[in-house]
């Protein structure tokens, strides 16, 4: 059986505090991700919320790494594309990040 993660006292705790990101939006996303998603429950949201906060934080993290190896200050877009794929858990986003993003700039 699976241990309770470091969020999961996000459910149980019944405080909920201040989301990064806004949890309407999310469900509106939700609804529109497939034909059968009618009823989204309150706390479904919030898990989410959290889980695309640990998501850009880690590609972020990644990311800016590129940039220090470059010796830059600034985080372009071809950072974030050399992150996606130097790491195989960003395989997901590989057809985003395409030969024509380094080609752009």
């Amino acid at each position: 059986m699976r241990q309770a993660g470091s969020y999961s006292g996000i459910l149980m705790s019944g405080k909920t505090g201040p989301h990064l990101l806004p949890l309407a939006r999310i469900k509106k996303i939700m609804k529109k991700s497939g034909d059968g998603v009618k009823m989204i429950s309150g706390e479904s949201p919030i898990v989410f919320s959290k889980a695309c906060e640990m998501f850009i934080g880690e590609l972020t993290q990644r990311s800016w790494m590129v940039t220090m190896q470059g010796k830059r200050r600034t985080l372009n877009k071809e950072d974030v594309a050399s992150a996606v794929m130097a790491t195989d858990l960003f395989d997901f986003l590989l057809n985003l990040v395409s030969e024509d993003t380094f080609k752009s700039s």
